[in-house]
């Protein structure tokens, strides 16, 4: 399964405006829940998993995050992808203790844990590509972050 098929155009957000990861987690999570994709506990899920195991990469010149949790919490798998307006706090992945200044973050609600992995490889070729990065950050609707991930 490819990254493509898990993102679709209404779980697509771009120049979200938040205040905080817990308000970013939660206009995601609707976006998820409404759709019917996740249950009722997949927000806690992923503030639980996300307290145990950070998910905010320091890339070249971004910073990004690709927060799920376990499959037990999804219905159906999806994708959403949000660029922020403004940077959000998220802990690194690779140090705790450290902080990632998030603009653009990948939610994952897989059911099946092989297909993580595989959603992660076809991520990271978006996630070390400078010049995707920047197109999708300035993109302004959802289908143009769809069509800049079909080149990735």
């Amino acid at each position: 399964m490819k990254i493509l098929d898990l993102v679709k155009k209404d779980l697509v957000v771009t120049k979200l405006e938040v205040e905080s990861r817990g308000d970013l987690f939660k206009v995601l999570y609707e976006k998820l829940y409404s759709a019917g994709f996740v249950k009722e506990s997949f927000l806690d899920g992923i503030e639980n998993r996300e307290a145990k195991f950070p998910t905010g990469l320091q890339l070249s010149k971004y910073g990004a995050a690709i927060p799920h949790t376990d499959p037990e919490h999804v219905i159906e798998p999806a994708v959403v992808v949000a660029t922020l307006s403004q940077p959000v706090i998220f802990k690194s992945m690779e140090n705790p203790t450290n902080d990632v200044k998030v603009n653009i973050v990948f939610m994952l609600a897989i059911k099946e844990p092989h297909m993580q992995l595989e959603m992660l490889k076809q991520m990271s070729r978006i996630l070390q590509n400078d010049s995707l990065l920047e197109q999708m950050l300035q993109a302004n609707e959802g289908d143009e972050i769809i069509e800049i991930i079909k080149t990735a």
